[in-house]
């Protein structure tokens, strides 16, 4: 995981202003959680904590944010301090969860596409699946394993470029450079397949792998015509998970 997010901690919070994250990435993840209300949630790579909070907010009772950025994690406090929801946020690493508490749901957004090699994925999958209830369950948006990024089209009318780092193979680099008003930065993904994902992934205890399209919000046609949003959703570079642990 070389991506460096402390000093573009600030960049990455209000990345999260641009429609697709809204209109794509948030409107299917809240449809895939469902209803959450008085469960227990466990926020892996967090971020500054634009998920937890929503989380909390959506009727979790107990939320907890871990993320490998302590840049990351103090704009997380400095917001839980501002506006106190009664969540904990703790700088770890995913592939090394140390606590001992059983979540009923993890959300892991842009968690797995960090793994360089399929060891790395697998270590992420396990510590995972321990911080689960039996019958826990898995959401998470992350990289598209199925996306052939060799022939990716240019994504920049919805404010970031995707491009490869070396042949396509296990392992290869995939740059994401997000545009914002002020200018841009660049997060560095790593391509592992879908079956090297679904190994790890059922090898860690998840009896259910599903794979789920990107689905788009009816708000994001108020401003913007249907065929707007063609080449994100007919090529989409991210993808979702739901897995439950048996």
């Amino acid at each position: 995981m070389t991506t460096d997010y402390d000093p573009i901690a600030d960049d990455y919070k209000r990345s999260k202003e641009l429609p697709w994250r809204g209109f794509i990435e948030r409107f299917t993840l809240l449809n895939l959680m469902g209803n959450i209300e008085g469960k227990s949630v466990l926020d892996v790579a967090c971020g500054e904590g634009f998920y937890t909070r929503m989380l909390r907010e959506q009727g979790a009772n107990q939320v907890t944010g871990i993320d490998i950025s302590q840049g990351m994690i103090d704009l997380a406090r400095q917001q839980e301090k501002d506006n106190q929801l009664g969540i904990e946020y703790v700088v770890e690493d995913a592939r090394e969860l140390t606590g001992e508490h059983q979540y009923d749901l993890v959300l892991a957004a842009w968690l797995f596409n960090y793994a360089r090699t399929a060891e790395e994925l697998s270590q992420m999958c396990q510590s995972v699946a321990k911080a689960l209830k039996p019958a826990g369950r898995l959401v998470a948006v992350n990289c598209n394993p199925a996306c052939d990024f060799r022939d990716a089209p240019s994504y920049r009318d919805y404010g970031f470029e995707t491009s490869l780092v070396g042949p396509w193979q296990e392992g290869t680099p995939i740059t994401w450079r997000l545009f914002l008003s002020d200018g841009h930065f660049e997060i560095e993904n790593y391509h592992l397949s879908q079956a090297t994902h679904d190994f790890a992934l059922k090898s860690a205890g998840f009896t259910t792998v599903e794979w789920k399209p990107p689905e788009l919000s009816p708000a994001a046609l108020k401003d913007n015509a249907p065929s707007h949003w063609d080449t994100i959703m007919n090529h989409p570079p991210f993808t979702f998970l739901e897995c439950i642990k048996g």
